[in-house]
């Protein structure tokens, strides 16, 4: 029997340690390993290390782990040659060694699937030759960088994001996530800064979600009904913390049906710090809004356990987690992805559980470097 299953614990954090099924994925309980780009892989590849880093939060009661963004097979999709690959035999052997190390210690995990679409610079590696591509050629300030995206090349990108969710089951992951925020390409598609596009691919802000509804489609079917696929997005942007999508709830409900139709398990809903709410009227946030309007499960995350939000710049201490428990206690959304608080504690979940919240570790930006 897992240690984690017979030792006592705070039952102040009871919503967070309770059991929870996406399909036929049980989890063990709420917590989310947030993906959260590090840079240690060599040529795209992930080493023993990579999977030792992802053991060691398993091996520490972490219910879900998402891996951070993996590069889908397109010359431009990243930026750096240190961010892992999800395409090549050489970075999937990589991947199926973290997927093998994550499962003895007991974890679940699934890798997020990235393009970065026009954040990419003209001459970053891992190919300085490839143009950035987006929806309109714009990048997030609305500049043109380069030419719109061809149906052909929107078709290539497509079929990229399938064969990695097909690779994804074939070496044993246990579902995949898609990123679609932040300004990535996806989110480039959704936001109408970025697509100005006239055609099928662009419009209102359900035109624009056809892109997604591609991706995910395609990747439904390649992995088959029983697969878990986890979609995530934002509001805000990298370049515009303010930015959204959706001003009320009545266009973000026109913006996640089609991606629900289209065969969405879970929304992971991106925000700076979970407790803001979302829209007036309400203190739902965005996982709370997408799972009353969708009824799908969602996943919270924003400086969860921290009293800084992540783009401070600087430290920030831990704190109470009364707030979190009682939302969660109430449904608003289902699951509590930990970014900054995991990454500096591979231990933060099982300390919660046993009830040692005074031994948690701050979070020091400066630290993190030295981290594995």
């Amino acid at each position: 029997m897992n240690n984690t299953q017979i030792h006592s614990h705070d039952s102040s954090v009871d919503p967070l340690l309770q059991p929870f099924s996406i399909g036929n994925l049980s989890l063990p309980n709420r917590t989310v390993m947030a993906p959260m780009t590090r840079g240690f892989s060599p040529e795209g590849v992930p080493g023993s290390d990579v999977a030792a880093y992802y053991r060691r939060r398993a091996e520490n009661d972490v219910g879900l782990i998402v891996t951070e963004g993996t590069a889908i097979n397109h010359p431009a999709a990243v930026s750096g040659s240190s961010i892992p690959r999800f395409h090549g035999e050489k970075a999937l052997d990589g991947w199926s060694q973290v997927v093998k190390q994550v499962h003895e210690a007991g974890g679940k995990i699934v890798p997020q699937l990235w393009h970065v679409g026009l954040t990419r610079q003209i001459g970053d590696l891992p190919n300085a030759e490839a143009l950035p591509i987006g929806p309109s050629g714009l990048n997030l300030s609305g500049e043109k960088v380069t030419d719109p995206m061809t149906e052909s090349e929107i078709a290539q990108v497509i079929d990229a994001y399938a064969q990695a969710a097909s690779d994804a089951k074939r070496i044993g992951f246990d579902g995949i996530e898609i990123h679609g925020a932040h300004g990535y390409l996806i989110d480039q598609f959704f936001w109408e800064k970025t697509n100005q596009r006239s055609d099928r691919y662009g419009g209102d802000i359900q035109g624009r979600t056809r892109f997604a509804v591609e991706i995910i489609e395609a990747c439904r079917q390649a992995v088959g009904s029983d697969f878990p696929i986890i979609f995530r997005f934002s509001q805000w942007k990298m370049s515009d913390y303010k930015a959204k999508l959706a001003d009320h709830p009545d266009q973000l409900s026109r913006f996640l049906a089609p991606l629900v139709e289209a065969g969405v398990d879970v929304f992971h809903c991106s925000t700076r710090r979970f407790w803001e709410a979302e829209f007036e009227a309400s203190s739902l946030n965005l996982a709370g809004w997408t799972k009353q309007l969708t009824g799908k499960p969602t996943i919270t995350v924003g400086s969860v356990g921290l009293d800084g939000e992540f783009t401070s710049g600087k430290g920030a201490n831990t704190t109470s987690l009364d707030g979190l428990m009682k939302r969660l206690d109430n449904d608003e959304f289902d699951l509590v992805a930990i970014g900054r608080s995991l990454l500096i504690d591979p231990a933060w979940v099982a300390k919660i559980r046993a009830g040692q919240a005074e031994e948690l570790v701050p979070y020091e930006k400066d630290a993190v470097k030295t981290l594995y």
